[in-house]
This record gives structure tokens, C-alpha cells and sequence, in this order.
């Protein structure tokens, strides 16, 4: 019951949300069954409007729309809780399947857990987001490219993760494939490829309605906007280089930032709902770019659902493993949602902690210190907690990262450079469900003080 109470506080200012933006769900299926009906006898007479609509046709209002993705997010829920027992038998059988490494020299370190069952949730997200398509499709044709786009790039990492799994991928594979799945994104991309400059540094560009000296350096690479004193820099190409970068980004962050019981699949889960609640903000104060959210919500409120019917039997002691196909499925969903959606600065936001740990892994990540093949947190066997894992090193070396750590200058080993160690070294062992407990607290924390930037602190700046 208590694992239930925490999981729905993401959830609660979605939610709150959602039940002044949905009417009554009564009088909401009427009109769908009209609607309905309704297309289909004005099918074969009926044309498409420059805005996406159909003559003769009602489109159905934005809390009929919600409310039917909402039903497909439940419906994606009991789906994946009812099919993860069900298919965790299959893995087993075929030998996908890991040994859980917080565990070491206990009873449950020996028994093979199920690995790979990302592919659950993501198979039944895809049958719900089709589900759903069917009559966002209808009412939002100009939108139809985008659709396809999103559901091609968000599969083909679903089968990069699966076979990653299967497979075991080097590293490059893992890098360069995730940029050709964002293709599809960032070839149908028809959003506007300009940024808000911040206002202390539109003086750098241009002064007095003229281009400074810095100003003109830049327009060899980028377009100012002269007619706004600078406000607007258009970057052209290089905004669709960092959307493709956000894509590797996020599949990857959610990769690296992991390991222990529920952490992928909560992480995920959080952010899900964070990016929920920004949409329905976005929806409720009828902004220009309504439409997208409301694009990019059908999108969400599948993703939360699945996600918590895998999170139940992830979270400790797990049941089953995600696998690296679950975690490429989810990351390519946040960039498709951010880039489609046309708000990939404000996912950032939401991915502090993913951020703080791949800046703080880069060194082992690029070898300028050693990098174990595995970074987890160690497993005492005595106390039954978990505390910073290490990797070797000589007296004299890493000086910097020693005092870092608080370390001597004499000491041999240094704690491998994740977050979770991080927080490990700073709060002291703990065991592994209130490790998680923490990381996701920590999670939700930094989803918060996004919000706080993105509608607070931006009006300062912008």
C-alpha cells in the first residue's frame, strides 16, 4: 500500500489538472459515438481543411481527446501488469536472464531474474499509441507525419534496446544508431529553428540597431534578428544538430543512470509525469502551441501507464529487469515528445540528475580515468547495505578526484563516478529500496525546480 501512495505523488498535479480540463465522461462517449458516426457517413464526401479539419464534421473537443488517451493509459496498465509474469517465463526459457548484482553473497544473488522485459511495456505502448492514433489521425491529418515519424523512431529503438540485450553492443553501436533513429524526427520537424537570446547578452549582438563586431562573427554561422535588437537568433542547421543530439542524449542518459532495483523504470515514470503536467498546463492556458502538447500528452499518458504496470514488478526486490530495451524505448519517447512537441529546452529541465551524472561520468566514460565494466554500488554483505563502489588506482595518481572525495593522497582505490555513488558517499550506506527511494526523491526534487525555471526564473531572463 505504501509503494502505491508514493508512486501516485508524480501523478497528483497531473491529475488535478486533468479534472478541470475533462467534462463529463458521459456526455464525452456520446459525442465520440456521434463523431463517429458521423465520419463514417461523410467519409466519401467529406475534405480536408488547411487546418486539419473535416467539412461536416465536429472535431472532438480537447477533454473528449484527453479522456480517451487517459482510458488507453489505464488500458496499457493492466496490459503490461497482467502480460510481465506472463512473458518473464519466455525469457527465462531462452536464456535471457542476469543475476542481480546488489545482491552479492545472499540467497536471492543466485536465483536468475528475467532480463530484457522492457520489451513488454513498449510492445503494448505501441499498441495503445496506434490505438489512439486512429482518431487523432482523423480529426488532426496535417499531424499524420508527424505521428508515422514518432512511431518509427520510438520501434526502431525498441528493437535496438531488445537485440542489445540478446546481442551485448559495443559502445559506438550504441551511439550512432540512436542518431539514425532521430532522423525520421528531425525530417519532419516543421517547428521554428530560432532561440530567445537572454536579455543581459542581446547587447553583444547588436547596439543601437546595428550588428556589433561579435554580432557579425556570429551571423557566419548563425542568422540575428535585427528587427527585435537581437532577440531572436536563428540557428538553422545547428538547432537540428542538437535535437538529434538530445535524442542520443536521452537514450543514453537513462542507460548510464542505473542499476539498482526500479530506478530506470522510476526515473522514467517521473519524468513521464512531469512532462504530463507541463502539457496540461500548457493546454489549460490555451497557449499557441496547444496542439503540440496536446500531441505530445497522447503520447505521455500511454508512456505513465505502461511504465507503472513495469515499475510494480521492477521495484525491490525485482521480479524482472528492464534491460537496455526499456531504456532506449523511454529516452527516444522523451525526445520524440520534446522535439515534436517543440519543447526540447524545457526537457532538459526535467533531466537534471540524468545531466549531473553524465557530466560527472565523463571522465571514466572517455577513459581519462579507469571505467570497471561495471559502476554499481557495492553490496556489504554483513550490514545488508550498499556503499560506493571503487576501481584501482596508484598512490600518486588522480590527485584532483582524491581530494574530490575527501580521500588521501596515498589511497588506492577511488569511488567509481555515478550518482548513485555520489549520493552514497555524501548520505552515507543505506540499503538498496530506500537507495531508490532517495534517487527518485531526488528525481522528483529536480523535475520541481524545472518548473520552477521554466515559469518563474525564465521571465527574468527572456
Amino acid at each position: 500500500m505504501i509503494n502505491y501512495i508514493l508512486a501516485s505523488i508524480p501523478l497528483l498535479f497531473p491529475a488535478l489538472i486533468s479534472i478541470d480540463l475533462l467534462d463529463n465522461p458521459w456526455t464525452i462517449a456520446s459525442s465520440w459515438l456521434k463523431y463517429l458516426d458521423d465520419s463514417n457517413r461523410n467519409e466519401s464526401s467529406s475534405t480536408s481543411l488547411s487546418n486539419g479539419e473535416s467539412e461536416g464534421i465536429e472535431i472532438p473537443s480537447v477533454s473528449s481527446q484527453l479522456l480517451a488517451y487517459l482510458a488507453m493509459g489505464i488500458f496499457g496498465f493492466m496490459l503490461t501488469n497482467r502480460l510481465v509474469p506472463n512473458i518473464k517465463d519466455y525469457t527465462l526459457r531462452k536464456g535471457i536472464c542476469g543475476k542481480d548484482m546488489g545482491k552479492r553473497g545472499t540467497a536471492l544473488a543466485d536465483i536468475p531474474v528475467p532480463e530484457a522485459l522492457g520489451i513488454v511495456p513498449g510492445a503494448v505502448f505501441l499498441i495503445c499509441l496506434i490505438f489512439c492514433l486512429v482518431g487523432y489521425a482523423t480529426s488532426h491529418p496535417s499531424k499524420l507525419l508527424d505521428v508515422n515519424s514518432a512511431l518509427l523512431s520510438i520501434c526502431f529503438m525498441l528493437f535496438l534496446g531488445f537485440t542489445d540485450d540478446v546481442l551485448d553492443w559495443p559502445w559506438r553501436y550504441k551511439l550512432v544508431l540512436p542518431t539514425v533513429a532521430s532522423l525520421p524526427l528531425l525530417c519532419c520537424y516543421n517547428g521554428s529553428t530560432s532561440v530567445v537570446v537572454p536579455t543581459p547578452l542581446r547587447a553583444l549582438l547588436i547596439q543601437n540597431q546595428e550588428i556589433t563586431i561579435f554580432g557579425n562573427l556570429a551571423n557566419w554561422f548563425v542568422e540575428i534578428d535585427v528587427g527585435s535588437d537581437g532577440k531572436f537568433l536563428d540557428l538553422g542547421f545547428f538547432y537540428l544538430l542538437y535535437m538529434g543530439m538530445l535524442a542520443v542524449f536521452c537514450t543514453n542518459a537513462i542507460n548510464i543512470y542505473a542499476g539498482i532495483n526500479g530506478l530506470e523504470a522510476g526515473q522514467s515514470y517521473v519524468i513521464g509525469c512531469s512532462i504530463l503536467l507541463h502539457n496540461f498546463i500548457e493546454i489549460r492556458s490555451e497557449s499557441l502551441t496547444r496542439e503540440n502538447h496536446l500531441f505530445s500528452a497522447m503520447i505521455i499518458l500511454n508512456f505513465v501507464g505502461v511504465t507503472l504496470g513495469l515499475l510494480r514488478h521492477n521495484w525491490y526486490p525485482a521480479n524482472v529487469f528492464v534491460g537496455d530495451t526499456f531504456c532506449y524505448f523511454a529516452g527516444m519517447t522523451f525526445a520524440v515528445v520534446g522535439i515534436l512537441g517543440h519543447f526540447s529546452k524545457t526537457l532538459l529541465l526535467f533531466f537534471i540528475p540524468q545531466v549531473i551524472n553524465f557530466i560527472w561520468s565523463v571522465p571514466q566514460l572517455f577513459k581519462i580515468v579507469p571505467c570497471p565494466r561495471h559502476r554499481l554500488p557495492a553490496f556489504e554483505i554483513s550490514t545488508g547495505l550498499m556503499k560506493p563502489s571503487t576501481f584501482e588506482c596508484k598512490p600518486g595518481q588522480h590527485l584532483w578526484l582524491k581530494k574530490l572525495n575527501r580521500l588521501d593522497t596515498g589511497a588506492d582505490r577511488i569511488p567509481n563516478m555515478t550518482l548513485i555513488n555520489m549520493v552514497l558517499s555524501i548520505l552515507g550506506p543505506m540499503n538498496e529500496r530506500d537507495l531508490c527511494t532517495v534517487l527518485l526523491s531526488l528525481q522528483l526534487i529536480s523535475c520541481a525546480f524545472g518548473f520552477f525555471m521554466r515559469y518563474y526564473v525564465a521571465e527574468f531572463f527572456f
